[in-house]
């Protein structure tokens, strides 16, 4: 029996062990599979395997329809993040990786506390990079969810290239259910270009490196315009009725207008720095903020105000160094 023989032997027996879920006979897949074969010159007989043994994950669909910043309020989203264990395993981090810290923030302008309460935020430092497997994850959400399908094929898309360039098994990859991988939770486009050799072994590793996930972190931050030494985010108190911003993260109001608005900061902040009104349900009632341009930039992490909140909160709460 030849090569191409056999491939197709245990083609015919994967696809009638894996009958019910097998993506590879689905019309849209084929044309994905065309599309990665033309473009970047990927072997179809491999790409057709891959997609053999692909599972739909069913898991993964309920979840993305239920994301916490969107089902939970601040008073629920802050106890889960801001904890005294996370503060400790924080201050921890810092400690051990101080050299380094110390080397990004030097190099892009992100404090360290901040580059720190992002791989708090988002993996416990390392400790919960997630279990699901990336491919099965972004082929699901890429061929099974139609509100984001768009997104997530171009992330599988990125994926393929990002394993190929890295010399990384696509069977071995784990993230999150939305396929965000490592200690500091890079979907694949964003691992592809932020990504940074901060140890200088010829390699970008966010899984093992901590040095290339604090220098890929903070250069994430620096390219998105992170503004070294600024404010992030202060509190406000507000004067009458305002209009309700909470899903408008960018800032596009200076300080003055806001002010005379009656939107008041609670700190001294620039007049002309443009801000926007980030209101949240904490434990004790409304809350009011101001985000400046770094909150923004948080929020290009994750494009939610409960999240941003949660790292710079939790990046207040590190001892200082």
């Amino acid at each position: 029996m030849n090569q191409v023989t056999s491939f197709f032997a245990l083609l015919f027996m994967l696809v009638s062990l894996n009958a019910q879920a097998d993506y590879s006979q689905r019309s849209d897949v084929q044309q994905f599979i065309d599309e990665m074969v033309e473009k970047h010159n990927f072997d179809r007989n491999d790409l057709e395997l891959k997609f053999v043994l692909a599972n739909k994950l069913d898991g993964v669909l309920e979840a993305i329809a239920k994301p916490a910043e969107k089902v939970l309020t601040w008073r629920e989203y802050r106890p889960i993040f801001v904890t005294s264990k996370r503060i400790g395993r924080g201050n921890e981090f810092l400690r051990l990786h101080h050299d380094i810290l110390k080397r990004a923030e030097k190099e892009y302008g992100v404090p360290a506390e901040i580059i720190t309460a992002i791989i708090g935020v988002e993996t416990y430092y390392g400790r919960l990079s997630g279990k699901t497997q990336v491919f099965d994850s972004l082929v699901t959400l890429g061929f099974d969810y139609p509100p984001r399908s768009r997104f997530f094929l171009s992330e599988l898309e990125q994926f393929l290239l990002l394993t190929r360039e890295e010399n990384i098994d696509v069977s071995l990859v784990r993230g999150s259910y939305a396929g965000a991988m490592g200690m500091p939770q890079f979907i694949s486009s964003s691992y592809r270009e932020y990504a940074v050799d901060f140890d200088g072994d010829g390699k970008r590793d966010l899984w093992n490196s901590t040095a290339d996930v604090i220098g890929s972190v903070a250069n994430y931050f620096k390219v998105h315009g992170w503004k070294r030494g600024g404010q992030v985010v202060v509190p406000a108190r507000v004067k009458g009725q305002i209009e309700e911003t909470r899903n408008k993260l960018k800032p596009h109001t200076s300080i003055s207008d806001l002010a005379s608005q009656g939107v008041v900061p609670e700190v001294a902040v620039d007049d002309s720095a443009k801000a926007t009104v980030i209101t949240l349900k904490g434990k004790r009632g409304k809350e009011y903020w101001l985000g400046l341009d770094n909150f923004y930039v948080i929020t290009r992490y994750n494009h939610s105000s409960l999240y941003a909140m949660a790292v710079y909160q939790l990046s207040q709460e590190f001892d200082a160094n």
